[in-house]
């Protein structure tokens, strides 16, 4: 642990007019109210909060970072309070440690509640003062340091998880690429012990025999540079077990079959010199098509900049990673926004959200979310992905998630253009919605009158601010349609109870239901919250000790009733065509004589329908409903007996089984299945696929 003399040596080292007194009050302060607390490890607890200063120290940090950091435990672990940290150290620390502080834990919320609050109130913290981020992801990696001696693996596990979902990413967000690999790695070897273990093995092994390759090749690139009058510092580095593992998981590829394990990092004096130093390396050794990319040009959005490229070298044609930067490129990749942090420049740490676009966005993406799990979606899908650079017909470079659609782009661009977008053009040429877009796309969106985004744009958008904008959407469609029922099951009541609903009325009702106003009622009405009885009473006092056949009947179709958008108590029947399941996006048709039918909304049988069409989905009380597969099995023994054995084992009953056809190899059999959602279905069709017996197994429509 560092002393506190050597603590505030380092920071005046790099910072001469740092506040000494500053420093060696806040060390006190956090010595003694931590006292006699110790950490899992035995270490005293305050070990911890000096660590975390320690860490910052290598950034160059200011000193009320630094102080921030030696008090960012003692609200929450100790008697000290807020005003008392505000007192002693400014209000600038008081609100830096406030920013850091972790929410005490509710017993009475979930996991995921606790987890989903702490990440709100922090990126709120962060976008006023992004120095709250440095501190806090310091805080995290040295804890996940330590994490070993935490003697429950399920904790253990909850934090590399929420590390490997969260703060990677976010350390990635800001360009510190040292803190996300070092972060990734620790959660790694917790998450997944044994690829760990595995990896870690097999590159001791690799380093052995490879040892003196790594030492020719740099020696062979900085001589070819030399030789063109370029002077360069080329290290070479073995990439990290996780980056490996990750690799091989997203190309389904063993160990033996990566070859570029290694990479190679070359510095040079200027920008030029990067592009110089790229055609030379080029020239002498073969390119890898499609591995080269110019973050130079078109940075991340992080502010990342470098060449990468992969060459082939050696007479083995090894592969190999090269990437081509600058000191200070290099010197923000290793730290991104500390490497510049702004107060270096005499700028305070306000500017986060000018700074960094994506966290306006991002906070943006959170608010909208309707749940802690929702948020937490939300908050990976905005921090963790691929990019893709693409451009306005004007020529402004936007960088969107991998795998975007032009429905991403216009949600980027605007919320307003993603809402009104009703088509769009790629390169000049009209495009389907879904269309994926590549690195250079120009894309126009085009834009209607009406604000209204299709929810099945859900389904393949991939950036959480196009996901969030489409779910608010659905949400707000969604209540104005329960109010409009809420508003007919009242009317209905009180046209029984032949009253008015005057303020006089409602008035009175409404506090005796404990609601603020009558949308607040309907909604209730409308949700099953709240009986016809109940609603009667309040309005009239005594009405609902009155019998009510009407009340009884709805009560009972309601019990049973799985569709929303349908008034409670209306009959209905399922397709028996398209046999739609829990999931599927659906239609009702109400017939002129006859109960409403439920349909998939790409029912062949959809064209023969006559009557009105009705914008209803699936119920949240949904038991299931049965879904009929076509299953191809070979004609053997023991084939249908391990067909139904892996349909029990996912918890679904086959309701109905018939023989389609036989022949001398194979037999088709047509199988009804109840199933809970699409979800669900999909589950046991990829375990049916993966039984020896079985050719193929697909759901299949009369």
């Amino acid at each position: 642990m560092l002393r506190q003399y050597e603590l505030v040596e380092r920071v005046k080292a790099y910072d001469p007019d740092a506040d000494e007194d500053l420093l060696n009050r806040a060390y006190v302060f956090s010595v003694k109210a931590h006292g006699s607390q110790l950490r899992a490890s035995g270490d005293p607890y305050f070990s911890h909060p000096i660590q975390v200063a320690g860490i910052l120290t290598d950034l160059e940090l200011d000193d009320k970072t630094i102080a921030t950091a030696i008090l960012h435990d003692t609200i929450e672990d100790t008697v000290a309070t807020q005003e008392e940290i505000e007192r002693l150290f400014g209000p600038d620390v008081g609100r830096l440690v406030d920013g850091v502080t972790k929410l005490s834990k509710i017993e009475t919320q979930t996991e995921s509640e606790r987890q989903a609050e702490n990440l709100r109130k922090f990126l709120l913290a962060m976008s006023n003062d992004i120095r709250v981020l440095l501190v806090k992801l310091a805080d995290r990696l040295h804890n996940m340091r330590t994490l070993h001696h935490i003697p429950k693996e399920e904790k253990r596990r909850r934090i590399a998880r929420e590390t490997m979902d969260i703060y990677a990413p976010l350390a990635e967000r800001i360009g510190m690429y040292g803190f996300m690999e070092e972060m990734q790695e620790l959660a790694f070897r917790h998450l997944e012990p044994e690829a760990s273990d595995m990896i870690t093995q097999r590159m001791a092994r690799l380093r052995e025999t490879t040892g003196a390759n790594v030492h020719r090749i740099t020696s062979a690139i900085e001589g070819v540079l030399r030789s063109r009058g370029i002077a360069a510092s080329v290290t070479g580095r073995e990439k990290r077990p996780y980056s490996i593992w990750r690799k091989m998981q997203a190309r389904q590829m063993s160990f033996e079959q990566l070859s570029d394990v290694m990479a190679f990092r070359v510095i040079v004096d200027d920008e030029s010199d990067c592009y110089r130093a790229l055609g030379i390396v080029h020239g002498r050794w073969p390119m890898v098509p499609g591995r080269f990319k110019d973050f130079i040009s078109t940075p991340k959005s992080n502010g990342y900049r470098s060449l990468h490229t992969s060459v082939l070298v050696g007479g083995e044609a090894a592969r190999i990673e090269v990437q081509i930067r600058t000191r200070l490129m290099h010197e923000e990749a290793e730290y991104g926004l500390a490497a510049h942090w702004a107060y270096k420049q005499g700028k305070d740490g306000a500017s986060a959200r000018e700074a960094y676009p994506w966290l306006e966005d991002l906070l943006e993406v959170l608010q909208d979310a309707a749940s802690p799990e929702e948020l937490l979606e939300n908050a990976r899908l905005a921090m963790f992905q691929d990019q893709v650079f693409v451009f306005t017909p004007k020529g402004e470079l936007y960088q969107l998630p991998g795998d975007s659609t032009p429905v991403d782009f216009a949600y980027a661009v605007h919320s307003d253009l993603g809402d009104s977008c009703v088509g769009a053009k790629v390169n000049g040429r009209a495009v389907p919605l879904r269309t994926r877009l590549v690195n250079g796309d120009q894309v126009e969106i085009l834009k209607g009158k009406v604000k209204s985004p299709d929810p099945a744009w859900e389904a393949f958008v991939a950036s959480a601010k196009a996901r969030a904008a489409i779910r608010r959407h659905v949400r707000h469609k969604r209540r104005e349609e329960l109010l409009a029922m809420g508003a007919k099951l009242l009317d209905a009541v009180a046209g029984r109870l032949k009253v008015a609903l005057t303020d006089e009325i409602m008035g009175p009702a409404l506090g005796r239901l404990k609601l603020h106003d009558r949308p607040s009622l309907q909604l209730a009405m409308a949700e099953n919250r709240l009986t016809d009885e109940e609603v009667a009473e309040a309005l009239v006092p005594g009405a609902a000790s009155r019998p009510s056949r009407a009340r009884s009947a709805r009560a009972k179709a309601a019990a049973s009733i799985s569709i929303e958008g349908l008034t409670p108590g209306v009959g209905f029947l399922l397709c028996d065509h398209c046999r739609p399941v829990p999931g599927d996006r659906i239609v009702g048709v109400r017939h002129p004589d006859g109960p409403i039918s439920v349909h998939v909304i790409d029912c062949d049988h959809l064209v023969d329908e006559s009557g009105e069409w009705l914008d209803v989905k699936w119920g949240a009380e949904t038991a299931g409903a049965a879904a009929r597969i076509a299953v191809v099995v070979h004609n053997q023994p023991g084939a249908l007996a391990s067909l139904a054995a892996s349909i029990a084992a996912h918890n679904a009953n086959i309701v109905g089984l018939a023989l389609k056809h036989r022949d001398r190899e194979f037999h088709t059999d047509l199988v009804d299945i109840e199933v809970e959602s699409v979800t669900h279905l999909a589950t046991i069709l990829t375990a049916l696929r993966q039984l020896q017996a079985v050719v193929s197994a697909e759901r299949v429509r009369l």
